[in-house]
């Protein structure tokens, strides 16, 4: 055992080196270069067609709304990553490695857009008359069927990945936080979160997104209003924390306290392989969740979807780095959620632990939602629509063994899995990316066309 955990390991430190955090990060620099940073520029644009896409326009064009198909993306990438995650970024890589998140996010919005739009431009009915879609759809479709092995690969990744990343690591994180803050068994709360999945995603995606749409705009706006409150109590430590996240993104962070230290390659490691597992630009799961949007343009819902990436991880994420900044508990020597945890229970004395307990359980729960989504996807890609009902009972029936293992092992072995759905995603972005300038340039020329007609009028 420990030599196949040594070898996953040398696997995992191979998938998420150097040439990944290069092809992740130049890829998104390669997409941003060339759509001339339309996503920049469009960020409102963004927000007020997600404010439009609140309803569906036609149930013909897909099963949710545009609004519900960006929460069930949200539901799924807010999780432990957006709490536990940045903390270890911080532990290991020191505030340094915030500015590479950042980093990650900004070019990760041209990666996350055109990830959407490809996987709208190219999504088919299955035999149930439901839109699928995702990277695996978009190579088959749009790159022919020489390179249909490599949306098989992403699909298998996937579909793997999932039962780790998406379920068992989620249940047990909510498990320990419930278990520390409030004494509840990690059974319990295993069985409890096994009945709720099992109610709501054997109902489909209909239902996920129902549940999507009302409790990710709560937790969110919940999260954040609770980190600004810590912020506003340490407002003059605020300019600090940022001094710290830019000194130590270019220099080491030296020894401190209860930290070790951290050299500039590790701020970098780190910050874009937690940035990437928080936000999942780069990883092509958003485009699953979007192709089920009802829409009849691509580039309209890759506009909603890459604010996926800038809501998670420039918001949320940026709140839970500078509350750990700003309390300077990053020097204690915890790490993971449990420096988090420290944080809110530092600025807010009784009360920190639970909120932040509180917020962990329902950024996982949704997560487990939303990847339930993308697990089942990726099966019925490889399998057909026949492995969908024990695609989602085999789901449920894991949540509670996750709640009460050991998931060292199954953490490396489906964060490598996470590393291996990028290689092929990232390639299809490339050889893709002409269809996907082509289909922005004749979106804005429309509206160009549009908006002079009214005008005139």
């Amino acid at each position: 055992m420990e030599t196949l955990n040594t070898l996953v390991n040398d696997i995992n430190a191979l998938v998420w080196g150097v040439p990944m955090l290069v092809l992740i990060l130049g890829t998104g620099l390669f997409l941003m270069i060339y759509l001339k940073f339309m996503p920049w520029l469009n960020i409102p644009a963004g927000f007020a067609l997600l404010w439009k896409g609140r309803h569906k326009d036609d149930d013909e064009s897909g099963e949710i709304s545009p609004f519900q198909a960006l929460m069930t993306c949200l539901a799924a990438t807010v999780g432990t990553g957006n709490i536990a995650g940045v903390a270890t970024a911080i532990f290991l890589g020191g505030p340094g490695a915030v500015f590479w998140m950042w980093c990650t996010a900004l070019v990760g919005m041209a990666t996350k857009y055109c990830e959407v739009v490809l996987a709208v431009h190219y999504r088919e009915k299955d035999e149930r008359g439901e839109h699928v879609g995702g990277p695996m759809y978009a190579i088959k479709n749009g790159l022919g069927s020489r390179w249909a092995w490599m949306g098989g690969a992403f699909a298998l990744f996937g579909g793997l990945a999932g039962f780790g990343i998406g379920n068992m690591v989620q249940v047990n994180s909510m498990a320990d936080a419930l278990q520390g803050s409030f004494g509840i068994p990690d059974w319990a709360t295993g069985v409890a979160t096994m009945v709720v999945t099992g109610m709501v995603i054997l109902g489909g995606v209909r239902r996920i997104g129902k549940v999507a749409e009302m409790l990710v705009p709560f937790m969110c706006v919940g999260y954040v209003v609770a980190s600004l409150t810590v912020l506003a109590l340490n407002y003059q430590a605020i300019p600090g924390a940022f001094a710290l996240i830019f000194d130590h993104a270019f220099s080491p962070a030296a020894a401190t306290g209860g930290f070790a230290g951290a050299a500039v390659m590790a701020a970098i490691r780190f910050g874009v392989a937690r940035g990437i597992f928080s936000n999942e630009a780069g990883l092509g799961t958003a485009g699953i969740a979007q192709a089920a949007g009802t829409t009849r343009c691509s580039v309209r819902s890759g506009l909603i979807g890459m604010l996926g990436t800038f809501i998670d991880t420039i918001i949320v994420c940026s709140m839970t780095a500078l509350v750990i900044l700003t309390t300077g508990v990053w020097t204690s020597g915890a790490s993971g959620a449990a420096l988090s945890s420290a944080a809110f229970e530092t600025a807010l004395p009784g009360v920190g632990q639970y909120v932040l307990a509180l917020s962990l359980v329902v950024f996982s729960y949704t997560t487990i939602l939303g990847w339930s989504y993308y697990g089942e996807r990726c099966w019925e890609y490889l399998v057909g629509t026949k492995s969908i009902l024990p695609f989602r009972v085999l789901w449920v029936v894991a949540i509670p063994f996750g709640a009460v293992a050991q998931l060292d092992f199954a953490w490396l072995v489906a964060d490598t899995l996470n590393g291996l759905m990028a290689i092929p995603n990232l390639i299809s972005l490339v050889l893709l990316s002409p269809v996907v300038v082509k289909l922005t340039r004749e979106y804005f020329a429309r509206r160009r066309i549009q908006a002079a007609v009214s005008f005139e009028r």
